[in-house]
């Protein structure tokens, strides 16, 4: 899910009118803007939903990837009436110059084209094929897409995406391409004042390539709630890591620190242009 501002800290902290989601945000983005898409819905004025069919491709039997759970989404908010084909955006595949902005030339050249030895291939938990190329590439696009609708209409979700396992140089976890990197580098690079993004990553595992990514970028701060027992082993550096205990429940997650006032104080130290959320939230400032 992308949002372009955190509404409640903005109102709080801010005498700007507060923006509903479904309205444009006028001057700044104008009708006119291309987005990253094979099909807009500019007549909806419902929340937008980023999916695509190519979201999903064909694995091994009892692979323990649970790929079917993408189509089964918007499967269920179709017929359960909580969203109509008219709100659904459908992203266009992202290029390779696009990915290059987070993924070195050499991995994607052996990425896109199959030379990813036996190796790489096990650290990835997929074995290459044609089909998840395409799958890992229209997820990042449809990411970029949520990202960029977001920054127009204040609010936007993709069906897919979340790959914070994926470094630079390789993949890893069932992560192929960083999709999240992906949209923040694009968004930052987008615009004549750089865009400040707030990636708060909620799995739980710790979003290990995205903390690693951008260990190093003042514009775009990195939090992460996991189980500090899971995957993986070898923990990265977020700007804020919180980490749970195996079984917590609900009560005792919401009271371990992700408390409004500290996420608050982060955000307001930072002062994003948006926000990403896997269970993943990207919030971008534009």
């Amino acid at each position: 899910m992308f949002v372009r501002e955190m509404t409640c800290i903005k109102q709080i902290f801010s005498r700007r009118p507060r923006i509903k989601v479904g309205r444009p945000l006028g001057a700044a983005l104008t009708s006119c803007r291309c987005f990253h898409a094979e099909i807009v819905r500019h007549e909806s004025s419902g929340l937008p939903i980023v999916h695509h069919n190519d979201y999903v491709c064909d694995l091994p039997p009892n692979h323990r990837f649970p790929m079917g759970k993408f189509p089964r989404v918007f499967h269920f908010l179709i017929k359960d009436q909580v969203i109509t084909e008219k709100q659904v955006w459908v992203p266009e595949i992202a290029s390779k110059e696009l990915l290059s902005c987070v993924h070195t030339e050499e991995y994607l050249n052996n990425f896109i084209s199959g030379k990813t030895n036996e190796q790489e291939q096990r650290r990835t938990g997929f074995s290459w094929s044609e089909g998840i190329v395409r799958r890992c590439r229209y997820e990042t696009g449809g990411t970029v897409l949520a990202a960029e609708v977001a920054l127009h209409r204040g609010l936007a979700c993709s069906t897919a995406g979340g790959t914070h396992h994926a470094f630079p140089s390789y993949g890893s976890g069932f992560c192929l391409l960083n999709d999240l990197a992906v949209a923040a580098k694009y968004l930052m690079g987008s615009s004549s004042s750089k865009r400040k993004v707030l990636i708060v990553d909620l799995d739980v595992h710790q979003g290990d390539g995205t903390a690693f990514i951008f260990k190093e970028e003042p514009c775009v701060f990195t939090f992460s709630v996991h189980c500090g027992k899971n995957f993986p082993l070898r923990k990265q550096q977020s700007d804020l890591d919180i980490s749970v205990e195996d079984g917590l429940e609900d009560k005792e997650y919401l009271s371990t620190g992700m408390s409004t006032e500290a996420i608050s104080i982060n955000v307001i130290c930072l002062q994003p242009n948006s926000v990403a959320v896997k269970s993943l939230y990207l919030i971008v400032n534009y």
